[in-house]
């Protein structure tokens, strides 16, 4: 079951870098998500690492605290609709995008270190 859910998520991440590609920071998405995607894909055989694993969890949840300000003006808002196209009025939805992103992202890594034997090395 462990290996089904890493191949999922391997191909979730991936599949995420890719939707990310035309984005106008192509370079960060596409390298957070894909580095997610490969530690997933390692994990499949055999191959995760639990510190390089938590090392990323960390960063990412420290650039989605950086979305906070966003959010909050989205919960104040009363929450409007983020599954309309960006506008200048409505700069809410990048950031509420960007931050669920990234706790996806945070939160299905700590899955993989807390499913990572202890003695697991990439290196």
């Amino acid at each position: 079951m462990k290996r089904i859910l890493n191949i999922f998520f391997a191909l979730l991440f991936g599949a995420f870098a890719y939707v990310n590609v035309n984005d106008v920071d192509a370079f960060l998405w596409v390298a957070a998500y894909g580095a997610v995607a490969f530690l997933f894909a390692l994990a499949v055989f055999g191959r995760a690492d639990r510190r390089v694993s938590g090392v990323l969890c960390i960063a990412l949840w420290v650039w989605a605290i950086t979305m906070l300000p966003g959010m909050m003006h989205w919960i104040d808002a009363d929450m409007p609709s983020i599954t309309e196209e960006m506008q200048t009025t409505s700069p809410h939805i990048e950031a509420v995008r960007e931050f669920l992103g990234l706790s996806i992202a945070s939160l299905a890594l700590v899955f993989l270190v807390f499913s990572t034997p202890r003695q697991a090395r990439l290196l």
